[in-house]
This record gives structure tokens, sequence and C-alpha cells, in this order.
């Protein structure tokens, strides 16, 4: 069993992101779908696809990469609200990812969302991840 889903999840593409994976495999849940949602609309990721071939099911990552250098377009990905220690934010005081050049990927009462959204939305909640 796992206690933090969302780390896990997280880890997993890091870990294939240091093993230049094209491919990473994950299990399913509408929060991490969501999430891979917003990490292909930022362009972060080159393609996703959802698979229900087991009651859970499956979500497939296709990491994306620079063409010639062969550089990852993550760079980080950093859990902030754990489930020992949540993290919330009002609208005024939303974080900045790299001074507005990553992402804060937030669980709000709009859904999950990025913190450029949020602003937008005037809308505060839990801090789930930062991505650059």
């Amino acid at each position: 069993m796992i206690t933090d889903p969302i780390a896990d999840y997280l880890t997993r593409i890091r870990n294939a992101v240091a093993a230049n994976h094209r491919m990473v495999e994950v299990p399913a849940s509408n929060l991490r779908k969501d999430i891979t949602k917003i990490l292909f609309e930022k362009g972060y990721i080159l393609n996703y696809k959802f698979e229900d071939k087991t009651a859970q099911g499956t979500i497939k990552i296709a990491l994306k990469y620079h063409p010639v250098s062969k550089i990852p377009a993550i760079r980080e990905l950093k859990r902030i609200s754990t489930p020992g220690l949540r993290k919330y934010v009002n609208s005024n005081e939303l974080p900045r990812v790299l001074n507005g050049l990553g992402v804060a990927v937030l669980s709000t009462s709009k859904g999950v969302i990025t913190d450029k959204e949020a602003r937008k939305l005037n809308v505060g909640g839990e801090v789930i991840c930062y991505v650059s």
C-alpha cells in the first residue's frame, strides 16, 4: 500500500527522466489524470494515454526531450503538500515557480488547476506540486 500516491506518481516520472526513458507507466486515479493533463497542456510531456485494462487502470506517459541535446523538458518535480503536512494558500498568496517560468499545480474548489489559472479565477487551494 502506498501512503502518498501523488509522491509515488512524481517519483516514477522523476526516475524515468533520470534514466532517459521514453515512456513511464503509473497507476491511475482522478487526481493523477488531472495532473497528467496539466503536464501535457503546459508542454512538459509529449503525450499520455489512459488504459482501463485493470480495475484501477494505468496512465502511460510519453516523456519529452529536446531533439538535439536530449535534455528533458521536466527539470524538477517537487511535492509540496504531503499527507502529514498539508500546504494551503489563499488567492492573494499563490506561489510563483521560477518567477513564472514553472508551474504550481493546485487542487481548488474549481478542480485541479495551475497557479496562473487560479490567479485568473481568484481562488486558493492546496498546493500539490511544483513543476519546472
